[in-house]
């Protein structure tokens, strides 16, 4: 596999999204064949992180098309993070992959990208227009109810119940992350592991299993309640939740690749 290259050098193309507020999401693409691939981040990640670019490697040898972009309040788009919900991440990926790319795309999610990869692929379905496959990173589905609630603990909850907000301390930042009611409250709009999930689409999983974050057990549920679609786990027995090892980047590469 080719090493990746340093983004930071280029500049991102720019898309207006919404209407209250809206927002400037910028996004990088690469021309190719197809079908194309869409990389969805995960929450408080970007599009130049280390599992997209080195996507972005592959995407440029083996000349594919390949699409990454940030969402509202991260990396290079504008507007803040607190102000982010479930929702707006959602149409800010749907307006990027609408306007960036054409025909059924490969997407691949990480974390909470798994989960709008979900989202994404349901509303695609609905239209009528399936994707072409899916490839989820310790997909954090329903993360906001099912993993972090509980995790806040009562002063988390607490705190964001009285006063809106909870600043829960990162392991990957010296800033602590700002938690909102807006944020809980709005992805309880789209929890998919209370009955069946259809992709309409082959779906390729890659999970730590010493990963702090979404428990390799939260994948095994994941893939009981996509039991219309084709599934493949791949179990990563020292794998962490990040899966940015060479090694793990050799497997992403290599499931993205699998599918078309």
């Amino acid at each position: 596999m080719a090493e990746p290259r340093d983004s930071r050098l280029t500049h991102p193309e720019r898309l207006r999204v919404g209407s209250a507020p809206q927002r400037d999401i910028a996004y990088r693409r690469r021309a190719g064949s197809g079908p194309g691939v869409v990389w969805l981040g995960g929450f408080r990640s970007d599009m130049l992180a280390t599992k997209a670019e080195a996507l972005d490697a592959w995407a440029r040898d083996a000349g594919r098309a390949y699409l990454r972009f940030d969402y509202s309040g991260h990396g290079e788009s504008g507007g803040r993070f607190e102000d982010g919900t479930i929702s707006i991440w959602l149409e800010d990926a749907l307006a990027a992959i609408g306007a960036a790319s054409d025909g059924p795309q490969i997407l691949v999610g990480s974390s909470m990208g798994g989960w709008l990869a979900l989202l994404a692929a349901r509303r695609f379905a609905a239209e009528g227009r399936p994707p072409a496959g899916l490839v989820l990173i310790a997909p954090a589905t329903d993360f906001t109810q099912a993993l972090m609630w509980p995790e806040l603990g009562p002063e988390g909850q607490r705190a964001i119940e009285t006063t809106g907000v909870y600043l829960r301390p990162s392991e990957y930042s010296p800033e602590p992350v700002p938690i909102t009611r807006a944020l809980i409250e709005d992805g309880r709009r789209h929890l998919l592991l209370g009955g069946a999930i259809r992709t309409h689409a082959p779906v390729h999983i890659l999970q730590g299993m010493r990963d702090p974050d979404v428990p390799w057990r939260h994948a095994m549920v994941l893939t009981e309640h996509l039991a219309e679609d084709p599934v493949v786990v791949t179990l990563i027995k020292d794998g962490d939740h990040r899966l940015s090892r060479p090694q793990d980047l050799e497997r992403l590469v290599a499931a993205v690749a699998g599918i078309a």
